[in-house]
């Protein structure tokens, strides 16, 4: 008997669900324990810590709110700050839609109340890549993911005043998390090319501005431009997926194949077999026509 039938003899579905989640839910740990500490230090106890991390939900918008507390930034700044931080979440929300638009609009706000950047990358993959992943999969996802992330952040609000960390190590763990993101979603030459293109921006824009609200504009922007070009390219070339744009990527392994190219494949094939079956009937009935004449 293999260890995962031990582990889930029943097959129960949540299980298996958070066997997929545990990954991004224990590198939620240390993350949010440091977010805890920070907020303590911010002033925050630990109630209004797990409060802050229920409604907030975003390790990036946390450890921004925190920073910006410890320097008596004015509300406003905070407020704005934040908002335009978390705009991002339209554009991902966005690519989410198509999956979940069968679902009730209760479902739908939950759904979209619950989601952030790292268990957004999980369901955006198996969404892609598994036609037996459910909307209520997804949402398990994003609720395994917020217990994990609020317990963390309780717990780092309770110790916050014993313990001191270095937040460089924070700072990496995030990027490393937003990296992963970035590979696994990168499907062709157009999604590196914007990818890249979104870095420069940031980094001109930050400056520019001085503010997070730099990343924001950049992220805007590299998708207008992705979106002119595919669109342009879809329109123009006689086989688009053959250019050189939306040609497919060395990526890894699990997110090659997605549904969407399975079922462009089966299109693909169904279309030739029936142009061949009707190319054989056309060729069978000229060479009946002599006979029939004769």
């Amino acid at each position: 008997m293999s260890a995962k039938a031990q582990i889930n003899p029943e097959k129960a579905r949540w299980l298996e669900v958070l066997g997929i989640s545990m990954p991004l839910c224990l590198s939620y740990i240390p993350i949010g324990v440091a977010c805890g500490i920070l907020l303590h230090a911010a002033g925050f106890n630990f109630i209004m810590t797990l409060i802050v991390s229920i409604v907030v939900f975003s390790g990036g918008a946390q450890f921004i709110l925190a920073s910006l507390l410890t320097i008596n930034a004015p509300l406003s700044s905070i407020f704005m700050t934040l908002f335009f931080l978390e705009l991002r979440y339209a554009l991902l929300g966005s690519s989410l839609s198509k999956y979940i638009k069968n679902e009730s609009q209760h479902f739908i706000w939950l759904f979209a109340v619950s989601m952030n950047d790292e268990n957004y990358a999980v369901n955006y993959l198996k969404f892609a890549t598994d036609k037996k992943w459910h909307p209520k999969d997804g949402l398990l996802v994003e609720h395994y993911s917020l217990l994990f992330w609020s317990v963390s952040n309780m717990v780092g609000g309770l110790i916050g005043s014993a313990v001191s960390i270095n937040l460089e190590v924070v700072d990496f763990a995030l990027t490393a998390l937003f990296i992963y993101m970035i590979v696994m979603q990168l499907r062709s030459h157009l999604a590196l090319l914007i990818c890249l293109l979104s870095a420069v921006l940031a980094v001109i824009f930050m400056v520019l501005t001085g503010s997070i609200i730099g990343v924001v504009i950049a992220t805007l922007i590299a998708s207008f431009v992705g979106f002119l070009i595919e669109n342009t390219v879809r329109e123009h070339a006689k086989v688009p997926k053959n250019n050189w744009f939306l040609a497919k990527l060395f990526r890894p392994r699990a997110t090659r194949i997605t549904i969407e190219d399975q079922k462009a494949e089966e299109k693909e094939e169904q279309e030739e077999q029936e142009e061949q079956a009707s190319k054989a009937e056309e060729a069978a009935a000229s060479h009946d026509e002599p006979r029939q004449h004769n």
